[in-house]
């Protein structure tokens, strides 16, 4: 376990130094020109902005989930511990700030608004991580780690957003964090058992999370098979769906009868 940890770690600090010594990749110009542009009832971009709702629903059960549970003091539940909790709390609630944050972007797309979209969007994979990793690994201090990698997530779309007030832009550590933190989940869940089943169930969350990303890559040509959905939208729906995977994992799965809750969580 030690050495695969080790491993995990060299990987995580190679992130950040390969995209710090990358060229900058900057944000194109025609980013903010969807393919989907429609109005309606008034709404600029109409679908680009309801398509945003399921983060809104999903994100709210999610945090009832986790509330009506109590969740650390019922072993019977998917999430049995204090920093468990703590770590999902943040997932689901940065879900919630998905839908206004993306609303606000596609109201008028620009990049003061996108700041606003993509800080969720970091917090959120970055707890997520976390989450994946204290169920995994043994951490004395779980709230710091929670703490240092949402800093980590939020500070990428910082450093985007001030690099292109400088007139630079600069978005290598923001996609570190889109493409690092899930390749690190997949790396812990293939590497290190989970206390719970139902654990493969993570594959899917991030099946559907790529799915979005192509969704997005494929903008126009999506909506040119029939001007119904654009692919931006779509890209939307699906991420939607990569959450509520995720909450569908946490309500079916269960605690293996071997493992103990440590005293004190």
């Amino acid at each position: 376990m030690r050495t695969k940890l080790y491993l995990l770690l060299m990987l995580a600090i190679l992130l950040p130094v390969v995209a710090f010594f990358l060229p900058p990749i900057s944000q194109p110009h025609v980013y903010h020109d969807f393919a989907d542009q429609r109005v309606w009832l008034g709404m600029p971009n109409f679908w680009n902005i309801v398509s945003n709702l399921p983060f809104l629903f999903v994100g709210l059960a999610g945090l009832k989930f986790l509330y009506a549970g109590a969740a650390w003091q019922q072993p019977s539940l998917a999430v049995c511990t204090v920093d468990e909790y703590r770590s999902y709390l943040v997932v689901f609630a940065s879900i919630v700030l998905v839908f206004p944050g993306s609303a606000y972007y596609h109201w008028n797309p620009d990049n003061s608004g996108l700041f606003w979209d993509r800080l969720p969007i970091a917090l959120g994979i970055m707890a997520l991580l976390s989450a994946v990793l204290i169920e995994r690994v043994p951490i004395k201090r779980a709230a710091l780690v929670l703490g240092v990698l949402v800093s980590l997530g939020g500070a990428s779309v910082l450093f985007w957003y001030w690099s292109e007030q400088q007139g630079e832009g600069n978005l290598n550590f923001y996609i570190a964090t889109q493409f690092g933190a899930p390749l690190l989940i997949i790396l812990l869940v293939r590497f290190f058992p989970s206390r719970y089943t139902r654990s493969a169930d993570i594959y899917g969350v991030l099946a559907w999370y790529a799915l979005a990303k192509l969704a997005e890559l494929l903008d126009e040509f999506v909506y040119q098979l029939g001007e119904v959905i654009s692919g931006h939208a779509l890209k939307h729906l699906l991420a939607g769906l990569a959450v509520y995977w995720l909450l569908r994992m946490l309500k079916r799965r269960k605690l293996l009868s071997h493992e103990v809750i440590p005293a004190g969580h």
